[in-house]
């Protein structure tokens, strides 16, 4: 995925003619980014534009090759110096390599060639480096979310076996849920327990990106292809080759590009924006929507072509509301990682915080939950979790708790647990509010205690 992207090349040389060359070279290819400077000085200054290659003149007016060299190194290591020079005197080269160039060419007949390949190898050298760093990044990654994909209910045991069947195939996965359910954590699961965890994992929130700039943000660009095309740019599809494309919040995307990537999914194939070359693509695709994509495509609103390519394996995560004792596992493993996260002692739910808990339907589902226990540790005066440090802030209000299907019986226990969480327990006070007697309340307490409710 690295090796294509443009590369920002930084040309220091004080001759004219020779700059001249150099700029012929380079615009040979056109994924360099060029900038060229006469002096050392001015090169050093706008370092913080974080060039990959540097070819740099030995003999300048300010400042000798080893001093510029040396600057850059103390800026960042990792930028790699190209040294050219009219000297062919070995003992300088020799030292200038020591001292962390990562080439040093002579100006020759040979110099064009040398010069190209010196930069290709030293692109090739950043791209094997970032990509390093990206896989040991993702694989820590990988144990994070496989730990935060918590749950024993029976709805979230059937998301793990199509998770499991989604792992030994490249199937598409459409995963569908309320906001907050945690569809990217399930997408990168299913990657990164496949085949293809060697390879990356690209997610791109459709929702996230303007209408118009989601096609160059997919497809990638050509250099010009629009104002402020300034470069070649690879799009998400090439960018995530021989990986994982998780498309989420594919429900947005604007009618006129479902063709397009109808096409895309098709053919296997895409052309950058501006551009004539096809690239052939073998990428896995998982998409993931909070809309009823079968209501989008009888209102009009998403194609019926493009769902049928898409629906592939689907997989449903349950609303946490659904999840019942789940929400404790959830808010136990929150306030365990808030607590390693900041060298505190671990925390611990009493009971009441427990019922304060599971009273409530968490509409914000699973990332309401992580702040609503982050907030809890934080206004915790102890390593005890209180009934009162359980605070819900959801836009929703109270009437979520009807999002779910119930009993009259289990409403009826909601509806007293409520009353009990905002009154601070008190039975006497709740008894009169709700025009029902004492000893009602305990009945349904006990009753709906008795069933794990």
């Amino acid at each position: 995925m690295y090796e294509k992207d443009p590369v920002k090349i930084f040309v220091v040389e004080d001759d004219i003619v020779y700059t001249k060359f150099i700029k012929y070279v380079l615009d040979l290819n056109p994924d360099f980014e060029v900038e060229f400077f006469k002096t050392g000085k001015e090169c050093v200054s706008q370092l913080y534009k974080r060039p990959s290659v540097i070819t740099l003149d030995y003999s300048l007016p300010d400042m000798s090759g080893a001093k510029v060299l040396e600057a850059i190194r103390e800026f960042d290591p990792q930028i790699n110096v190209i040294i050219i020079s009219a000297q062919e005197k070995i003992g300088t080269a020799v030292e200038l390599l020591k001292a962390g160039a990562f080439d040093y060419i002579t100006k020759d007949e040979e110099a064009k060639e040398r010069i190209l390949n010196s930069i290709n190898n030293a692109r090739n050298k950043t791209s094997l480096i970032k990509e390093i760093d990206f896989l040991k990044k993702e694989i820590t990654n990988k144990y994070e979310f496989e730990k935060g994909i918590i749950g024993t209910s029976p709805s979230i045991k059937k998301v793990f076996a199509l998770m499991e069947k989604a792992t030994k195939t490249n199937i598409v996965a459409s995963i569908s849920g309320e906001t907050g359910t945690g569809k990217e954590l399930v997408a990168k699961a299913i990657h990164y327990n496949s085949k293809l965890k060697s390879k990356p994992f690209v997610a791109v929130n459709v929702a996230a990106i303007p209408k118009e700039l989601i096609e160059s943000e997919l497809f990638g660009h050509e250099k010009g292809a629009f104002t402020g095309a300034l470069g070649r740019r690879i799009g998400k599809f090439e960018e995530a080759e021989g990986g994982t494309l998780f498309l989420d919040e594919i429900g947005e995307m604007d009618l006129s590009l479902q063709s397009k990537l109808l096409r895309v999914l098709q053919e296997k194939e895409v052309t950058r924006v501006g551009g004539n070359q096809v690239i052939k693509l073998d990428v896995r695709i998982i998409v993931a929507t909070h809309k009823n994509l079968q209501e989008e495509v009888r209102s009009g609103k998403f194609r019926e072509d493009l769902y049928y390519r898409i629906l592939g394996l689907p997989i449903h995560l349950p609303p946490l509301r659904e999840r019942g004792q789940d929400v404790i596992l959830l808010a136990k493993y929150f306030l365990d990682e808030f607590a390693k996260e900041n060298q505190l002692k671990k925390f611990r739910l009493t009971s009441e915080a427990q019922d304060k808990l599971l009273s409530y339907p968490f509409p914000g589902n699973v990332r309401e939950l992580k702040s609503v226990m982050d907030l809890a540790a934080v206004m915790a005066d102890e390593s005890e979790i209180n009934a009162n440090e359980i605070n819900f802030n959801s836009t929703h209000g109270e009437e979520a708790m009807f999002f779910k299907e119930m009993t009259l019986e289990e409403y009826t226990y909601r509806i007293i647990r409520t009353y009990l969480n905002r009154y601070n327990d008190n039975v006497l006070e709740v008894a009169s509010k709700l025009g029902i007697g004492k000893s009602s309340i305990y009945r349904y307490l006990k009753e709906m205690e008795k069933h794990n409710l």
